[in-house]
């Protein structure tokens, strides 16, 4: 099982980049082998919406998001971590998911239209990490996932959500939400 993990944080060693790393852990001791990609070091821009994908279904602009696509193909599963930024995931993060347009013209052109609810490609998982801890946090970045994962012909299997961790190390002081997140990562694997 090839398990593809996305650090969507700006910030070095935040609470979301510990918990991604957490449930790697989880997944690596588990046999499934892993790749990681650091959103914050790709040099790349947002989706240009210049249409260049539509006829073959592969992205014009020529940037580092050229390495991330064959990634997303080989990838069983794909887990996204971001933080919560104005109840949305970050901004790097948003530039991977607007790329990933370029995969959803890819499946249009091979799919017929009555199978593109059928995703053949895997599971993409979420996991999002906010300081506040508002009622509605997660819903609009759920609903991003979604319709990402669905771009990549994968299913959308839920996540680790968790509120009201502001301070960078936060995380490092709550053993449970460090078990939760190893053991995420071995039931992906385990695929319970």
């Amino acid at each position: 099982m090839n398990i593809l993990g996305i650090y969507g944080s700006p910030r070095e060693k935040g609470n979301s980049e510990v918990i991604l790393d957490e449930v790697l852990r989880g997944v690596k001791e588990s046999g499934a082998s892993i790749k990681k990609v650091y959103v914050r070091e790709l040099k790349m821009s947002g989706c240009r919406e210049c249409g260049g994908c539509n006829k073959t279904g592969r992205c014009v602009v020529q940037d580092d998001m050229q390495k991330i696509y064959p990634l997303f193909e080989e990838a069983d599963v794909i887990i996204l971590s971001s933080p919560i930024f104005f109840y949305g995931i970050s901004s790097q993060a948003k530039a991977i998911v607007d790329r990933a347009q370029a995969m959803w013209s890819k499946k249009v052109l091979i799919k017929p239209r009555d199978q593109w609810k059928n995703h053949d490609s895997g599971t993409g998982y979420l996991i999002a990490v906010g300081a506040t801890k508002g009622k509605s946090l997660f819903e609009g970045v759920q609903l991003v996932a979604r319709y990402f994962y669905d771009a990549l012909d994968m299913d959308y299997g839920g996540g680790l959500f968790y509120k009201g961790l502001e301070r960078k190390n936060a995380v490092l002081n709550n053993s449970e939400i460090l078990k939760e997140a190893y053991a995420f990562g071995q039931r992906i694997v385990m695929g319970t």
